[in-house]
């Protein structure tokens, strides 16, 4: 039995059939772990006709998958809702199922997971201790829920909550709707978990206790019996069915290396250029500018050099605090991130290519920046898809975003910056802006340029952004437009 995927279906304790089926299981010779979770809905045998269907059809379509597993995903079900629809129409004790599912392929070795989803079947993200929700409920009760307009218990405990809005097999929508099937990629990190499950345990355990219930110790086997044990304590109204996946790699922890030496010069007291952002001991940012020290012959004089140079760059720092106090107070403050800080930051670093589709179904809300993010990589295309807003947290006066001076090109597509003074900075470096809105930025982009100790310089300073595809709206300081 492997020991990092596991699941498992219960009838409850009022059903007296479980139209519920699930797929836990390595496909392609051990190169995925294909997980799912499938409700049926629709009448006595109904639903479990219409769920052993979907999970057949997923079975022969990811069972030979070519590696394009978006697309394979979304065919494995519109075919799946297309067989049931038409088993459907040639049978009238049939004329009601359908079936809702929730899909993920885990790539273990990338340490990435796909997924589609369809109706109110759950994703869960456990990572650090903390359970994130991924899909959306497509309900009306789950669209409350997730708008914050109804709280978990209410949601729960609602009339409605069994109401869905979109399944398989419910008409050929799903043929000609693209919004239809919920889609996402996301890093699946070693040490993180997947948790999908029918709403037989969501309805009946809040997320506090599946929480508690899955960060123990126990075995994937146990955690997943507990879990259903649970829901059938608390009434098991319904078939409950529960698969758990995790990347179970060791967590790798970072080595602390010592920063570069770095002799900074006293800026001249009349300059009115923004000043670099002091973040010589991020490991995100590596500085090429920095001249090695020269061996000398006497020690006597190296260590008069470096006292000096030592006392120089205290006291420069000590004015620079004095001068800009609120932004390297930012900068050097490490407050606890929120869960949507780490999802966006793990996405920048984890990057599969030079590409990252960020997508509002995972950034449902906000993203509120409590410190910078940080992109190192060396060429890389950032595109929302959606809504994806960065909002300023109010005590946080830094950048959204800092791009490594390693990074030759970074591109961003779509998003929004909300209220900061700066956000993004970068230090020799491309950035290319297209349809990117920031709102209430006295800087919306700070580019410093460094060439060294050279004196005279040619250069072509490369293009920043274009006019038709950059929106700036800034607040000003009277509050009148």
């Amino acid at each position: 039995m492997a020991e990092n995927f596991f699941g498992l279906t219960d009838t409850g304790k009022i059903r007296d059939n479980n139209e519920d089926t699930f797929i836990a299981q390595f496909i392609l010779n051990k190169r995925y772990i294909l997980a799912c979770v499938i409700d049926g809905v629709g009448g006595y045998h109904g639903g479990e006709v219409a769920a052993e269907i979907a999970r057949d059809e997923i079975l022969t379509v990811l069972g030979k998958s070519n590696g394009e597993l978006i697309p394979e995903m979304i065919t494995a079900l519109k075919q799946a809702s297309a067989k049931i629809y038409k088993e459907r129409q040639n049978n009238k004790e049939h004329d009601q199922m359908a079936c809702v599912a929730t899909l993920v392929v885990a790539d273990i070795q990338n340490n990435q997971f796909t997924y589609a989803h369809v109706g109110d079947t759950r994703l869960y993200l456990l990572r650090d201790g903390s359970l994130i929700k991924i899909s959306k409920d497509h309900s009306f009760v789950g669209y409350l829920e997730d708008s914050g307009r109804l709280t978990e218990t209410d949601a729960m405990n609602h009339p409605k909550r069994n109401e869905i809005n979109k399944a398989l097999g419910f008409s050929e929508e799903i043929d000609t709707d693209d919004t239809y099937i919920e889609t996402g990629a996301s890093p699946f990190l070693p040490g993180d978990m997947l948790l999908l499950c029918s709403d037989g345990l969501s309805d009946m355990v809040n997320k506090k206790d599946i929480t508690n219930l899955i960060t123990g110790d126990d075995t994937l086997q146990q955690k997943v019996a507990a879990l259903i044990e649970t829901a059938n304590n608390n009434g098991g109204n319904d078939n409950i069915t529960v698969v758990l996946v995790k990347n179970n790699k060791a967590p790798q922890m970072a080595e602390a290396t010592l920063p570069a030496f770095t002799e900074k010069k006293s800026p001249s007291p009349k300059t009115t250029e923004p000043v670099e952002p002091v973040m010589q001991n991020n490991p995100h940012i590596h500085n090429t500018s920095a001249a090695p020290v020269k061996k000398g012959g006497s020690l006597t004089l190296i260590l008069g050099i470096v006292c000096l140079a030592l006392l120089a760059s205290t006291v420069w720092l000590f004015m620079q605090w004095q001068k800009y106090k609120p932004v390297e107070n930012v900068i050097t403050a490490k407050p606890q991130r929120n869960e949507q800080e780490i999802l966006l930051q793990d996405a920048f670093n984890n990057a599969k290519g030079d590409t990252v589709i960020l997508s509002d179904s995972i950034f449902k809300t906000p993203v509120v920046i409590t410190d910078t993010l940080f992109i190192t990589a060396d060429s890389l295309f950032v595109k929302a898809k959606g809504n994806i807003i960065l909002q300023r947290d109010t005590a946080y006066h830094g950048p959204a975003l800092v791009i490594s001076p390693s990074a030759k090109i970074t591109l961003l597509d779509s998003l929004q910056f909300n209220d900061f003074p700066t956000a993004i900075y970068l230090n020799n470096s491309v950035l290319v802006l297209k349809n990117t809105h920031f709102n209430g930025s006295v800087n919306p982009v700070i580019n410093k340029y460094t060439f060294g100790k050279k004196t005279n310089v040619t250069a072509r300073v490369p293009v920043l952004m274009s006019a038709d595809t950059v929106t700036t709206r800034t607040k000003p300081a009277n509050g009148k437009r």
